[in-house]
């Protein structure tokens, strides 16, 4: 375009009342990092395995027909998208999403454990650490991209972690973080004090117990949901655990419902931050899990040191401005470690100068 016709152009929409667009991106000021325990990559890219879905894998061999009905289709997209719609409509058009390995993309953990504890500490630390080596229930001895954040004067008071498995609350490390930090069944009680958080604490106290040291998705869920309302923090991290107690459980049916809920959860969460204000169009998503799991015959149940594949494992970004365009392909390998670098890149901080072992920041353009 020429010199003229663009003077041309800005006097015309100067005198039109009309706006050239803009050429700085939307500032990032919150994040959400989502993760849920144990998730195959294979279902978040290939949809519902028909050859699992039987009544053999699911309650007393209940009839699976309604869920074939549910989530079977054609092609894998089609599965993929019956099974995850709010993911492959938010993540999959602006957002970049790695691990499709039919796509050349791969994502892994670098703990070399594939399991739950040394997964979320690579997280939210950035690097792996030998001496995690148990789900044990104690506090993580590194500092996590979360507390560091929350000792920023920036973020101070404004990042909150929420778990629906109890460990959650010792890998992020209250202690150090300093921060709201709710696991399992405990109680949370924040002034003022929601009437929705006060029954969400009572359901946690009285429902029965399916597994001692993890409550269901659902008021982990709804009491970040609440704290959120109520706080607004600018950082933001939930933990869900279904997917990996049911594939345990060898329900696949489960399992594939309990993902499909996490989504749900995700669609819930991210209509209501672009129902605020202080989220609208400012708020970049994260979507991870800890580790994969097995891929032929019966490990899909599994995952550990002796279930290699298990190592793999998907991350999906979005961010306002971000144009990834879906899956990456033919990608070089990105890791879990790359995770908490990102989280810090998008308030504009440096993790990775705070803490050297740290992986990179995840590569989005």
């Amino acid at each position: 375009m020429s010199f003229l016709s663009f003077r041309n152009l800005l006097v015309l929409s100067l005198l039109c009342g009309l706006r050239l667009p803009a050429q700085q991106q939307t500032p990032v000021r919150n994040v959400v990092l989502v993760m849920t325990d144990g998730m195959r990559w294979q279902e978040i890219f290939r949809g519902a395995d028909e050859t699992l879905l039987t009544p053999e894998n699911y309650y007393n061999k209940r009839d699976v027909a309604p869920l074939k009905q549910q989530f079977l289709a054609a092609t894998p997209e089609e599965r993929r998208r019956k099974l995850m719609p709010f993911f492959w409509e938010h993540f999959g058009s602006t957002g970049v999403i790695f691990g499709d390995q039919d796509a050349g993309s791969t994502a892994s953990v670098t703990n070399g454990k594939n399991f739950s504890y040394p997964g979320y500490s690579e997280t939210l630390t950035g690097h792996p650490d030998p001496r995690i080596d148990s789900n044990d229930d104690k506090p993580n001895p590194n500092l996590t991209v979360l507390a560091w954040l929350n000792h920023r004067p920036k973020f101070k008071g404004s990042v909150a972690a929420f778990g629906a498995w109890h460990t959650i609350a010792n890998a992020v490390n209250p202690e150090k973080c300093g921060c709201v930090d709710n696991a399992a069944y405990d109680p949370l009680v924040i002034s003022p004090m929601p009437d929705a958080l006060a029954v969400l604490n009572a359901v946690k106290r009285d429902s029965p117990r399916e597994w001692e040291d993890e409550t269901f998705d659902a008021p982990t869920f709804y009491t970040a949901e609440e704290y959120v309302k109520a706080k607004k923090p600018h950082v933001l991290y939930i933990s869900l655990g279904e997917t990996d107690e049911w594939a345990h459980a060898g329900n696949y049916n489960e399992y594939l419902l309990s993902a499909h809920r996490a989504d749900q959860y995700l669609k819930q969460l991210w209509d209501l931050l672009q129902s605020m204000p202080e989220y609208r169009g400012s708020t970049a998503l994260i979507f991870t899990t800890d580790h994969g799991r097995g891929a032929v015959g019966d490990t899909w149940r599994n995952h550990g040191e002796k279930v290699p594949e298990a190592k793999n494992i998907f991350i999906a970004v979005s961010a306002p401005g971000l144009d990834g365009k879906g899956v990456q392909k033919n990608a070089a390998l990105v890791t879990q470690s790359q995770v908490a670098a990102t989280l810090a890149r998008f308030l504009g901080e440096d993790w990775k100068a705070e803490e050297p072992k740290a992986g990179e920041a995840l590569p989005l353009k």
